[in-house]
């Protein structure tokens, strides 16, 4: 067997293991049941994402090649108050999914950043638009991720919106290129990503939307309507595949960082959730307006 097949497989298992023990109760039980009284799930959910969002960031800013000025000394402190502002909500229940003028403006921030990109990359080499572009990018799509979970500190319950958001992802990306193996012939953006295909992208959504079926059915108490947040997923997590690919085209890199061995850096795992988990908190919110 290849080596680096092995060493993709060890670590991806190892990806998904860390994933599932910290977005489920079984983490704090894990640890509680060796070290009784010691942690709570919501606090391992909480490290995880603080973890993604630091190492994002530092790939970002390194990625983006940010130039001798204040901007690189200011972005990181920058990112790290936005995200205590939303950590402070985050223990506090404060994520009531209400119409939040803040909220909405800060979500929409997310799409302009992604026009940028693709419309106005140039904008990007000026260390101004760089420090932008981290703190919208990077940022605030892992502060909005703290608001997908609820969590009890009575009766030590943590809900698995953000697992199945995973779930969904990795059943999307999976789908996409299958189909898009065995019947893909129409590319998708062959100059961002010439292996993805429309017939890749509609088999992920289809396949998708079936999975996310048996997650309504079988997971009622979760949050909102999962074959609409299945669709949302499939929809939207092959543009998080291009943001980046796009991203790293722009500065000409290959991958975002090596922290997970053959699979690159956290953005290269992460960047559909990026997209996906602000799209899903959007639709959390709307939905009670539905």
């Amino acid at each position: 067997m290849d080596r680096n097949l092995i060493q993709r497989t060890i670590s991806g298992i190892v990806y998904v293991g860390i994933i599932i023990l910290c977005t489920t109760s079984m983490g704090a039980q894990l640890i509680n049941g060796i070290y009784p009284g010691i942690i709570q799930q919501q606090y391992l959910y909480f490290g995880l994402i603080t973890f993604f969002l630091i190492v994002g960031a530092w790939e970002c800013i390194k990625m983006m090649k940010f130039g001798n000025g204040y901007e690189k000394w200011v972005v990181y402190p920058l990112v790290i108050f936005i995200f205590y502002i939303f950590s402070k909500r985050y223990f506090h229940h404060d994520f009531f999914y209400d119409f939040r003028l803040s909220e909405i403006l800060a979500l929409s921030l997310i799409g302009i950043a992604i026009f940028t990109l693709f419309k106005y990359p140039n904008e990007l080499y000026y260390n101004s638009g760089k420090l932008i572009f981290v703190v919208i990018y990077v940022a605030l799509p892992f502060c909005f991720a703290l608001g997908l979970p609820k969590f009890s500190n009575f009766n030590d319950s943590f809900s698995l919106e953000v697992l199945f958001l995973f779930v969904l992802i990795w059943s999307s990306d999976t789908f996409a290129y299958l189909t898009g193996k065995f019947f893909g012939k129409h590319k998708m953006a062959p100059k961002i990503s010439p292996k993805k295909t429309w017939e890749g992208y509609i088999g992920g959504v289809t396949l998708t939307l079936v999975l996310s079926y048996f997650i309504e059915y079988y997971q009622q108490e979760l949050r909102g309507n999962w074959m609409v947040v299945g669709f949302l997923v499939a929809a939207f997590a092959p543009l998080g595949d291009l943001v980046e690919s796009q991203l790293k085209r722009t500065f000409g890199v290959k991958d975002s960082g090596n922290i997970i061995p053959g699979h690159g850096g956290v953005l290269d795992r992460l960047d559909s959730f990026i997209i996906c988990a602000p799209v899903v908190y959007l639709y959390f919110i709307l939905e009670k307006f539905i």
